[in-house]
């Protein structure tokens, strides 16, 4: 029998996917470890999907999306994000995941490097896999409070280096970064030719300073941008998100798209527009729930002692455990979750810089979240 492609075999699996399904086949387990909104979206968002099916619309749409969701994205990147783009540099994906995906493989060739941040979300690095590029870590530390160093993030350029890729807010940090930093590391790619890949699924949830759009900061249609639904109106499962391209882009994504997913289909696509375009208030409740819940959990960790990085944005806590996990957080996560019964993201699944800490989604119930926390052991 013929073998799949031999790079396949190198691609890394989600250490985070790993203890979820593991977290499934034991009942009662309190699963902290994915980033699922504890919402439901609002029900004018799901009849909009169901109207769709009931009218039948559910044959292809263009590559690009709807005309209605695409100039509804249009009006609220200028109204939120302060970015004037015109429509057709706006493509809707099968969620932010195809987003990224499409953003990779336009700029990546194989044996192109492109600099990802560690710890960082684990596609990242997994898509440099697939695509046959190499992803370089460039290191965000406790000591730094996980803002890079723009001297070392430097150093790593090489004349492989073909991308840069920022996620603000971060998963699974928590942190942002300032307008100051996002300038710093456009000038990083403006010296070193390179192409910016701007995740910003975590957009609408900072703590502190507005979101700022690296795209906003960019004279030269060097950054690609990934956006999503998921998280901001509770639709993980719907998968719509989108990329917004430099301007001239559209015969080459026209290409593109059609290989990949043709479009995304039109029950998802109203759904997005709808969300876009009602009443915002379920938002603002989300995101007052999610401040809520963080200030609940970093009280009991205060309280145990227990080591966290101040999240300014996104929806989840990053916690050291070094003191209990031996050097190897994955065996202690997995330890954690068949003693005690709370699953918890391994920060090693993140990169290597993760090690000896933990990714703790705080978007669930407040008391299965607190239960969940108040079992972690504490430092002696």
């Amino acid at each position: 029998m013929p073998e799949i492609a031999p790079h396949i075999a190198h691609m890394p699996g989600s250490g985070v996917r790993h203890i979820l399904e593991r977290a499934l086949r034991r009942p009662g387990t309190i699963i902290l470890a994915v980033g699922e909104p504890g919402e439901v979206a609002s029900s004018r968002i799901r009849d909009a999907a169901a109207d769709a099916w009931r009218e039948g619309a559910i044959r292809y749409t263009p590559n690009g999306g709807t005309p209605a969701l695409r100039e509804a994205i249009r009006a609220k990147l200028a109204h939120e994000n302060g970015l004037d783009v015109d429509i057709e540099q706006i493509w809707v994906t099968v969620g932010a995941t195809q987003a990224l995906h499409l953003a990779m493989a336009l700029t990546l060739s194989r044996g192109d490097e492109v600099l990802v941040p560690d710890p960082g979300y684990t596609t990242f690095t997994m898509n440099a896999h697939l695509l046959q590029a190499v992803p370089v870590p460039y290191p965000l530390r406790p000591a730094r409070d996980f803002q890079p160093d723009l001297a070392e993030l430097d150093s790593l350029v090489t004349p492989r280096t073909r991308s840069l890729i920022v996620n603000t807010p971060s998963n699974p940090l928590g942190s942002t970064f300032d307008r100051s930093t996002l300038g710093e590391l456009l000038a990083l790619a403006r010296r070193h030719d390179l192409w910016l890949i701007s995740d910003e699924v975590y957009e609408r949830f900072t703590w502190g300073a507005p979101h700022v759009s690296p795209a906003t900061l960019d004279p030269d249609g060097r950054v690609l941008s990934v956006f999503s639904l998921s998280k901001t109106y509770a639709m993980t499962g719907a998968r719509v998100g989108w990329l917004v391209t430099p301007p001239g882009w559209r015969q080459t994504m026209l290409r593109v798209q059609e290989s990949v997913v043709s479009c995304v289909d039109e029950p998802s696509q109203r759904a997005a527009a709808e969300a876009l375009t009602g009443d915002q208030a379920a938002v603002a409740r989300s995101a007052a729930h999610y401040r809520e819940n963080l200030a609940a959990a970093t009280a009991v960790l205060s309280a145990r002692g227990l080591r966290y990085l101040t999240p300014t944005g996104a929806f989840y806590l990053w916690i050291d455990v070094s003191h209990v996990s031996g050097g190897d957080v994955k065996a202690w996560c997995e330890r954690f979750l068949d003693e005690e019964g709370v699953a918890v993201a391994p920060g090693s699944a993140f990169g290597a810089s993760g090690e000896g800490w933990i990714r703790v989604c705080v978007a669930s119930d407040r008391a299965q979240l607190l239960e969940g926390l108040s079992r972690l052991p504490a430092p002696v």
